[in-house]
């Protein structure tokens, strides 16, 4: 409390010169028995009190005399405005000037106002006490010394049901007959953790002596719940339990584990960090985390970046004890927010990373044998319409199986009746995607005005004749799975970038629809022409082309892989004799023929011979009097062959006859001449076709 706070801001200040007459008559009309004598300066010189006036009556003192001659002089204790209360009045001191910085006089501190201020500090701190008191949980009792209870808080009044305004003043025995706080004021000592039942609850109890000067003068008693010592104490035990399974989690943990405060200090860790680190653990207790990177501990600090970062950090660490570890820091954060403890967790993965790597090359070898074994079920099974036996086509499908795998496009290219559409299937079958749909489209067989809408679908009402609800496309029916678009060189260049636009944003766009749709499909083509060709004409577009042939497929035709006619007439007689039920056999002298004919139909040729053969072959064994006419006579030197491979420009056409028929004569004949009367041409003639073609025909 300060002084200003409680002073008289308008004190009776009157000039030194006046009489004792004059200020009586003032004293009387103010009702004041003080007042403070300046002089011209307003300088504190003296204080006047009722007190002069009676000892001058009584000495017979003459009235007019002068103020300044029998007030009483200084020097005075004064006080400021803002000194403390307590500090500034003394039982010596009944009145306390008040003044400025300047020693000007603002104010008085009168007996009334120090008595004021007593009163008003001792009613505060009587509140203050009994609030503290009544708001104790605890019961609190106290007696003075002839035993007439004095305090009884409101705790004693919950719980014994006694008002406190009904028992004070009263004897503790009338009110707890076995109270023993007589006992301690006659005794002195206290008597501590004494167990009492009230109201059927238990209780302990603190009885202590009241002592003031060396006297006893009461004693007080402090009484506690049992029942809230025995939820501290089930509560202590629980944290008890739940400490020691956290060190024994903790000891037993696999993993390294060390925790820090928010400095990095290490508190805590495990015997498996000393186990990942070499170290012992006692030298690192209660040193900063960041020294174990200076000491070559470990290779890298996981604590800073924690506390830089405040959030999860994993990083990789080397340790001395050449062990690689996985390390995860995690921050703890206190009530403030700020990072009070760090938990790291080091795991040790050197053991880790050798069996990844040795997993890694048992999965090498299993994706190899994988595709050893498929390749070899290719080449043995029975039920495939795929026959591997050359070494061209063995390599063809160890590299088909392993583009199943991935999902790259693919262009298969290769002479019509090659089996391109088997070898689609086989990448369908052997792909990820081999639940998924298998869409085949043959982009020459429908017709122009329709192949948009069947490849992307149309919305309801895109053309006349369009169903109401729409229709989905075989980019969309494929979805998840591959489609095949057979015959892409067919497709019509108006569609060329429709379908580019496809393949490069995976999105298609109904007919009469405004949107794109995403899809999941793998694109595959096939085609029987020469594509680049095709580019070179302007027929195909090039940005397409170079989409399109992102892995190159090329099957080669029969006349290529003479290695595989034999196992391709003994796969196709088994099929069409089980189909019809027959047991037809063919004859050595036939497959020599198979083996010198140059199949310009391919595989599909020889599967359509084979079923012919069968079914109109009377005997049951076929022979060369039942072949077509232009296989009967292959190897009889009377017919004269010309092979067509495919449609070729007429010119191109007639130079590949008029070399294959060069290159035969320079085989069968032994001069220029002999070959130019067989041929009926001049031997000049010979001589210049052989230069142009680039043949040798000199012996």
């Amino acid at each position: 409390m300060k002084v200003k706070d409680i002073m008289s801001f308008n004190p009776l200040i009157i000039n030194g010169n006046y009489t004792v007459k004059e200020t009586v008559k003032i004293f009387s009309e103010k009702r004041i028995d003080a007042a403070l004598i300046v002089d011209e300066e307003k300088k504190l010189i003296g204080i006047f009190t009722k007190t002069h006036i009676y000892r001058m009556i009584l000495n017979n003192v003459d009235m007019k005399t002068q103020v300044k001659h029998v007030m009483k002089r200084g020097p005075f204790l004064t006080g400021q405005p803002d000194d403390e209360f307590e500090n500034a009045v003394t039982s010596e001191v009944p009145r306390l000037p008040v003044t400025d910085e300047k020693g000007m006089v603002i104010g008085i501190l009168t007996r009334g106002d120090i008595a004021r201020a007593f009163f008003h500090s001792y009613h505060s701190i009587s509140r203050q006490l009994e609030a503290i008191i009544n708001s104790t949980h605890n019961m609190i009792i106290s007696v003075d010394r002839k035993g007439r209870v004095n305090v009884f808080n409101r705790a004693a009044e919950n719980i014994l049901g006694v008002k406190a305004k009904d028992v004070m003043g009263k004897p503790i025995v009338d009110i707890l007959p076995t109270s023993r706080l007589m006992n301690v004021i006659k005794t002195g000592k206290p008597e501590p953790l004494q167990k009492i039942t009230l109201k059927g609850k238990n209780f302990i109890s603190n009885r202590s002596p009241i002592i003031k000067d060396g006297t006893i003068i009461g004693a007080v008693s402090v009484l506690q719940d049992m029942s809230d010592i025995q939820k501290v104490s089930q509560e202590l035990e629980y944290i008890k339990e739940l400490n020691e399974e956290f060190n024994a989690i903790f000891t037993s943990s696999y993993d390294g584990l060390y925790i820090c405060d928010g400095e990095g200090t290490i508190l805590r860790l495990n015997q498996a960090f000393e186990m990942i680190t070499g170290i012992n653990g006692g030298e690192l207790l209660g040193r900063n985390e960041a020294e174990t990177v200076e000491e070559g501990i470990v290779s890298e600090s996981l604590t800073r970046p924690v506390l830089q970062k405040k959030e999860p950090v994993t990083i990789i660490q080397k340790t001395r004890a050449g062990k690689t570890a996985l390390a995860t820091g995690n921050p703890v954060f206190d009530s403030e927010g700020q990072i009070c403890r760090i938990v790291s967790n080091v795991r040790d993965i050197t053991e880790l990373n050798m069996l990844k790597q040795k997993l890694d090359q048992a999965e090498s070898l299993t994706q190899h044998y994988e595709s050893e074994l498929e390749t070899l079920r290719l080449r043995y099974a029975d039920s495939s319409n795929m026959v591997v036996n050359s070494p061209g086509m063995r390599k063809l499908m160890e590299m088909v199986i392993r583009l199943a795998k991935v999902d790259s496009t693919v262009l298969i290219a290769g002479e019509s009746g090659t089996g391109k559409e088997l070898i689609a299937e086989t990448l369908h079958r052997n792909s990820p995607r081999r639940k998924g749909p298998f869409i085949k489209v043959n982009c020459g067989a429908i017709p122009e005005n329709l192949l948009e809408s069947e490849l992307f679908g149309y919305e309801a009402g895109a053309f006349t004749g369009a169903k109401k609800e729409g229709k989905p496309g075989y980019f969309e029916l494929a979805s998840g799975g591959i489609l095949l678009l057979d015959e892409i060189g067919e497709l019509p260049l108006s569609l060329q970038v429709k379908l580019l636009r496809a393949l490069q944003s995976m999105e298609i766009t109904r007919v009469g629809g405004t949107y794109p749709l995403k899809i999941d499909v793998r694109i595959m083509a096939a085609t029987n022409r020469d594509l680049l060709k095709m580019v070179q004409r302007k027929q195909f577009r090039e940005d397409l082309y170079y989409r399109l042939n992102v892995v190159p497929i090329y099957v080669p035709p029969v006349r290529d892989r003479k290695e595989d006619i034999t196992q391709f007439v003994v796969h196709f007689m088994q099929v069409f004799n089980k189909k019809y039920q027959l047991t037809k056999r063919i004859s050595p002298e036939v497959i020599d023929i198979f083996m010198k004919y140059d199949w310009p139909g391919n595989v599909r040729e020889l599967e359509n011979l084979i079923e012919r053969l069968i079914v109109i072959t009377p005997k049951d064994i076929i022979t060369r009097e039942d072949l077509p006419s232009n296989l009967s006579n292959v190897g009889s030197g009377n017919v004269p062959q010309v092979l067509v491979s495919g449609i070729v420009p007429l010119k191109e056409a007639v130079e590949s006859v008029e070399k294959q028929i060069l290159e035969k004569a320079y085989v069968e004949y032994n001069s220029t001449r002999q070959m130019a009367g067989e041929l009926k041409v001049a031997a000049s003639t010979i001589v210049r076709k052989a230069a142009k073609y680039g043949i040798k025909t000199a012996r």
